[in-house]
C-alpha cells in the first residue's frame, strides 16, 4: 500500500493504524515533508515502513512507487484554508496537479486508488438548520483550499468515468487527535494554554463544526478499502457538532482555566458557518461506527497527548504564531 501524505497528521496516524491493525500489508510512504510533514510522526512504525521523500508532482518518482504498490491511499494535500487565502498557489499545484499526477500513474498500472477529501467542497449552511451534506450535494467551496479539493474530487471522478480507474473517495468531517499541526484549531487552542497564552476566538465563535477522532476516520477508509463501492463517494462524520466558541470553552474547562479566557481575533474571510455530515452511506452500507462517539473523551485524550509531547510541537509554535501574526489572527 502506498499512502501519499503519510508523514502529515491524518496520513501518519492511518500508516501507525494499519501497520498495528494489518500487519499484513506492507506500506511505503511519500511525503516532500513540507512543513506539516513531519517524519518523526512515523516513530511508532519506525523500521516497519518504507519512507521516500518525494513530491507527488514528481512524476517520476510517482511512478516508480505506484508500479510497486497494489493500491495507493491518497492523503496529500495542502489543506490549511488560511495559508490558501494567504498564498493560493501550493494549493492549486499539490491538491490538483499532484492528484493528476497520481491518478496518471493508478491508471497506467491499474491500481486501486482511495482518494480523501473534505466537507468544505460543499461549501456551508445555516447554523439554525438541521441540514446536512449528503454525497450529492452540490459542490460550493468558499476559499482557495476548498476549491482545489473539490477540483481534485472532480478528477478522480472523471478518471474512472473515462478510463476505468478503480477509485473509491471519502470527505470527511474536521479531524481531530494526535501529531495535529499547531496551527489547526483545537492544537493551537490547547498549545496556547500549555504555554501560557489565551487562546483565539474568530470572530463570535459562532461557527459550527463536526468533529471526528482521526482514528474513527482512519477506520472509515479501512471500510472504504475492503468493502467499497468503486466509484462511490463516502461521508464520513462522527455527528457531534459543536460551535467553535464550545469547542474553547471546553479546552479551557479540561485544561483547569476560566472558561472566559481566552480572545477575540478578527474572523477569517469568507468563513463557512456551518459543515454537518449525513454518513448513512457509509454506517448501512459499510457498518462504520464512531469509537469516539464522546467528543468530551476524545478531547480530553487530545490535550493529554499534547501535554505529554512538548518535544513534538514546541519547535513549530513560535513560527506557526509568527504567521497568524501577519495574518492579524
Amino acid at each position: 500500500m502506498l499512502v501519499t501524505g503519510g508523514a502529515g497528521f491524518i496520513g501518519a496516524n492511518f500508516v501507525i493504524h494499519t501497520v498495528e491493525r494489518h500487519p499484513e500489508t506492507e506500506v511505503i510512504v511519500l511525503d516532500a515533508l513540507t512543513y506539516a510533514g513531519n517524519r518523526r510522526n512515523l516513530d511508532a512504525v519506525a523500521g516497519q515502513v518504507t519512507f521516500i521523500q518525494g513530491d507527488i508532482c514528481d512524476s517520476e518518482i510517482v511512478d516508480r512507487c505506484v508500479r510497486d504498490c497494489d493500491t495507493v491511499v491518497h492523503f496529500a494535500a495542502e489543506s490549511h484554508v488560511d495559508n490558501s487565502l494567504h498564498d493560493p498557489s501550493p494549493f492549486i499545484r499539490s491538491n490538483i496537479i499532484g492528484t493528476f499526477t497520481i491518478l496518471e500513474a493508478v491508471r497506467r498500472y491499474e491500481r486501486r486508488l482511495h482518494h480523501i477529501s473534505t466537507d468544505e467542497v460543499f461549501g456551508d449552511l445555516p447554523l439554525d438548520s438541521a441540514d446536512q451534506f449528503t454525497e450529492e450535494t452540490p459542490y460550493d467551496p468558499s476559499s482557495p483550499y476548498s476549491a482545489s479539493k473539490a477540483s481534485s474530487d472532480m478528477l478522480v471522478r472523471a478518471w474512472v468515468r473515462s478510463y476505468g480507474v478503480l477509485a473509491t473517495l471519502s470527505n470527511c468531517a474536521n479531524n481531530y487527535g494526535p501529531y495535529q499541526h499547531v496551527e489547526k484549531f483545537i492544537p493551537r487552542q490547547v498549545t496556547n494554554v500549555l504555554t501560557g497564552a489565551r487562546p483565539k476566538l474568530y470572530g463570535a465563535g459562532v461557527n459550527v463544526r463536526e468533529w471526528t477522532h482521526v482514528d474513527d476516520h482512519n477506520e472509515a477508509v479501512h471500510r472504504i478499502l475492503a468493502d467499497g463501492r468503486i466509484g462511490q463517494t463516502y461521508l464520513v462524520g462522527s455527528g457531534d457538532e459543536r460551535s467553535n466558541k464550545e469547542i474553547v470553552e471546553l479546552i479551557l474547562e479540561l485544561m483547569g482555566c476560566p472558561v472566559d479566557g481566552y480572545d477575540r481575533v478578527d474572523d477569517r474571510p469568507g468563513h463557512d458557518l456551518r459543515y454537518s455530515n449525513d454518513s448513512t452511506k457509509l454506517r448501512t452500507e459499510l457498518g462504520w461506527r464512531p469509537r469516539y462517539g464522546d467528543f468530551r473523551a476524545g478531547l480530553a485524550a487530545t490535550i493529554e497527548w499534547y501535554r505529554d509531547n512538548e518535544w513534538w510541537w514546541k519547535p513549530r509554535k513560535s513560527e506557526t504564531e509568527a504567521k497568524y501574526q501577519v495574518l492579524g489572527r
